[in-house]
């Protein structure tokens, strides 16, 4: 199975590919589609849906994994991330992919076993996890690979 994990955002989305098979994960490719924010915004969606269409035709995933808007203040901001997670919605549904929905609580437990991890220790068991090198960049990228993380061990345990 190829899970899709993306950490949705309008200045960067993380994107990342997790493959599972035999009992183990492997990374594929991962990455971070950036906008400017000097550009207008239906245009930076674009530029969004476009570029995640390309990595849907390219890494031909079985399934997409994202994380829940979570906000605790700053209304603007969860407004302006839930247009970009609308556009990643949109691109799930016209190319037929299931989609799975992860709170960040949900993704910090499953990858680090503390639902408080910080944003460091996340990366260092992504990286741990998927024996990678280094800690993917930007964190949107890191956080990306940790929702598909995240839905491999969901969906190995409700095999279960």
């Amino acid at each position: 199975m190829r899970i899709l994990g993306i950490d949705p955002g309008i200045g960067r989305t993380g994107w990342g590919i997790v493959e599972v098979g035999g009992g183990k994960l492997e990374v594929g490719s991962f990455g971070c589609i950036e906008t400017e924010a000097n550009v207008d915004m239906e245009k930076r969606l674009k530029i969004l849906y476009e570029t995640l269409m390309n990595i849907i035709q390219k890494e031909k995933p079985d399934v997409l994994a994202i994380e829940d808007l979570f906000f605790n203040t700053n209304a603007k901001t969860a407004l302006i991330v839930g247009q970009a997670r609308g556009v990643v919605l949109l691109a799930a549904a016209q190319t037929g992919l299931s989609l799975s929905v992860y709170t960040p609580l949900q993704v910090k437990i499953a990858v680090t076993g503390y639902g408080r991890a910080e944003k460091g220790q996340v990366g260092q068991m992504v990286k741990t996890i998927l024996k990678l090198s280094s800690i993917p960049k930007p964190d949107d990228t890191a956080d990306a690979l940790a929702i598909a993380i995240t839905h491999a061990f969901s969906y190995k345990s409700n095999k279960l």
